[in-house]
């Protein structure tokens, strides 16, 4: 897998974590990154540089690297990826629209939504095993194209935890809570990655592992986020499982989140305690055009609009959603991902004139008349509405 392509979707999920709203979230930086390549190469200027500064790729390359990246997934044991888009059937084509859009990515909209949301719906429903059944688009007869990827990711632990009840006295967590807990040896699992950040990682039977970073009580969230996508990037930088159990007194903290315990253990070993969780979110990317390079293209572009490489027809980005899910669990982890965009036609600039602009919003007469002879047919008094609103 291309060194620089991953460098850049840890550097887009990790901004994008940096500007998540309070409370449990979760982002796929992944489930994005091939879409905002696929439109740096289809997208004009200016909207070419906003789209390739936010992906961090070159744009004359990138809808290349979006499908090698979506291919190399593949070779996953326990990760599946998808992209797919789809044309309004009439919609003109541009003649460079295979070389941004390879053909076998391609299907087809009708442009009535009835037909085309189960269509849509089943390609991430079957892309997500069911965990995403729905692509987080509202779908209308205005929609010329549809970009969308989808990730589906299951791992099973090499080490199950346990799982119990149990009861946090006081704190924000006070309450009583479904908690997994396991006891291994893996210290190597276990890395004081700064001085505000531990980075536990959890292996899955597979190629997918997952991390979790717990930092100091005062520590932003943001900061633990990012300081975890840091250590995710460039690991074995801290100080290790190996070297901290050799610190400190029993009952002595020496990290953020890690105490010194005993063991009748005959070897070192790592207890390792947390809630199950279960997180969905949907995000809606227009909310933050700046951050995923989203401005321009989402603008009026006026007659030329801003994807001419795609279509002669102009056209403006008008929606921008992921829908994503995440469970930790005693057995494994899966997680889903289906991220879409929706192009329609951009509005026509046209000169505006002066105007007259008359309202009956009181009572008002009628009369029906022969054109020629000006003869009445019917006439009549309104004094209220007749229909009422639905």
């Amino acid at each position: 897998m291309d060194a620089d392509v991953v460098r850049a979707v840890n550097d887009l999920t990790s901004r994008w974590v940096r500007s998540l709203p309070a409370g449990s979230s979760v982002v796929s930086g992944l489930g994005l990154w091939p879409l905002l390549a696929l439109l740096a190469t289809g997208a004009d200027e200016p909207g070419r540089s906003e789209l390739s500064a936010a992906a961090g790729v070159d744009p004359t390359t990138a809808a290349t690297d979006a499908v090698r990246l979506i291919e190399s997934i593949e070779a996953s044991a326990d990760l599946q990826a998808a992209l797919g888009v789809w044309v309004n059937e009439n919609l003109k084509l541009a003649e460079t629209f295979d070389s941004v859009m390879p053909a076998p990515l391609v299907g087809v909209l009708t442009g009535n939504p009835v037909v085309d949301k189960p269509k849509l719906d089943a390609w991430a429903a079957e892309h997500t095993d069911d965990l995403i059944r729905e692509l987080p688009l509202e779908l209308d007869q205005n929609i010329q194209l549809v970009l969308a990827s989808a990730l589906l990711l299951r791992t099973t632990w090499m080490h199950e935890f346990a799982e119990q009840i149990r009861r946090v006295p006081d704190g924000p967590w006070a309450g009583s809570w479904h908690w997994l807990e396991r006891t291994t040896p893996e210290l190597a699992s276990i890395e004081h990655a700064s001085a505000n950040l531990t980075v536990a990682t959890v292996a899955g039977d597979a190629d997918v592992d997952v991390l979790l970073g717990i930092g100091q009580p005062e520590t932003a969230r943001a900061d633990v986020l990012t300081g975890l996508l840091d250590a995710l990037a460039q690991p074995g930088n801290g100080v290790s499982g190996a070297a901290l159990i050799e610190q400190g007194d029993v009952g002595a903290e020496v990290a953020p989140g890690v105490r010194i315990g005993q063991t009748t253990s005959s070897r070192p070993e790592v207890k390792l305690s947390l809630p199950s969780f279960s997180v969905e979110a949907e995000h809606d990317l227009l909310a933050s055009r700046e951050l995923f390079g989203l401005n321009a293209v989402t603008s009026n572009p006026g007659e030329r609009g801003h994807f001419s490489a795609l279509s002669p027809t102009a056209l403006r980005l008008g929606q921008a959603k992921q829908k994503v899910l995440a469970r930790f669990f005693a057995t494994g982890f899966e997680a889903a991902a289906v991220t879409a965009m929706a192009m329609t036609r951009a509005a026509m600039v046209s000169r505006k004139q002066r105007r007259l602009e008359v309202t009956l919003d009181r009572p008002f007469a009628f009369a029906a008349v022969l054109r020629e002879s000006r003869l009445p047919i019917v006439a009549g008094w309104i004094e209220r509405p007749t229909e009422p609103g639905a």
